[in-house]
Order: structure tokens, then sequence, then C-alpha cells
């Protein structure tokens, strides 16, 4: 054999095992995104209500010229704040449902990192496939 097709030999052999090697992280990376998400889709699986929007305190007066509020003791409440179609709305909150609606809203708010979460797994998911692809792919 001509010391060349060594050489030729030799650099083909290196190519084959650098893209296998490359193949094997690329696949276990995919497995490991794989075990994300299905722990970050648990979220999706709980069966409680959930209510949009944050609940927060606030202090305000009320107009009443006589009130203690004009001596600057505000009233303070709690109210829950959301949007929807581009406007915002606020609900003042009884005092005894505010833990309830915290609990909502927080459990809403949860959902939703896990939703934008599962979007940029997938998205992962296809640029480590594209990947793969190109490693694995022949020419004709």
């Amino acid at each position: 054999m001509p010391p060349c097709l060594h050489v030729i030999l030799f650099i083909y052999m290196q190519n084959k095992l650098q893209r296998e090697r490359e193949l094997s992280r690329l696949r276990q990376e995919l497995l490991e995104s794989l075990e994300q998400l299905r722990q970050t889709i648990e979220v999706a699986f709980a069966r409680g209500p959930l209510i949009k929007g944050s609940v927060y305190r606030i202090a305000h007066r009320c107009g009443n010229p006589h009130c203690r509020c004009t001596h600057g003791q505000l009233h303070r409440n709690f109210v829950l704040t959301w949007s929807e179609q581009g406007r915002h709305h606020m609900r003042s909150l009884p005092p005894k449902r505010v833990a309830e609606i915290r609990k909502k809203s927080k459990e809403y708010a949860r959902l939703r990192r896990a939703r934008s979460e599962v979007t940029a797994l997938c998205n992962r998911f296809l640029a480590l496939l594209d990947q793969i692809q190109e490693l694995r792919r022949e020419a004709p």
C-alpha cells in the first residue's frame, strides 16, 4: 500500500471517530433535554384552578375630605391585577380570600414559566436533531 494511502486512511478513521464522538455527545444532550422536559411538564398535570394576575397590597386615599387618609393614614387592601387584550384590570380582594387567590395566581405564573421553558426545549430538540442529521448524512 502506498504511504499516501495510509495517511488518507488515517484521516478518514480520525474523522469517523470524531463524528461518532460528536454523535454520542449530541445524543446524550438530547436525552438530558428530554429528562428536563419531563420534569418541566409536570406542572401541567396539576389539577387545581389557576388565576391570571398578581396579588399585592396597595395604599390609597378614598377621596373623603374628612377621612383619616387625608392626614397620612392611607387605606390598605389587597388587589388582584391582570391584563387582558392589552388592558389592565384591578380587583379588590376580600381579606379571607387573599391567601387562596395568591396561591392560584402563583400556580398560573408557574405554568406560564413552564410553558416558556417547553418552548425553549423544543427549539433545542430541533437544533440537536438537525446536528445529528448532518453528522449521520452520507453523500449520495
